[in-house]
């Protein structure tokens, strides 16, 4: 399923991609809303930007994120 920009997001797990980082850790179980789904590449494993709440903007692998009911 293909991520949307608005839509309300959860960082559920440690993700499997080579780009997560150690710090990213710290924002497992975090909510945030997706800013850029990067939609324009239309590519399963390019990093999605995520507006955290209380906690800035960062980009995840897609992996690692699940919609959540807002």
């Amino acid at each position: 399923m293909p991520f949307r920009r608005g839509q309300h997001v959860e960082i559920y797990r440690k993700s499997e991609d080579e780009s997560w980082e150690e710090y990213m850790d710290q924002y497992i179980g975090c909510h945030g809303i997706i800013t850029d789904p990067d939609t324009a590449k239309n590519d399963p494993t390019a990093l999605i930007e995520v507006s955290l709440n209380e906690k800035g903007t960062h980009r995840f692998p897609q992996d690692c994120l699940r919609v959540i009911e807002s």
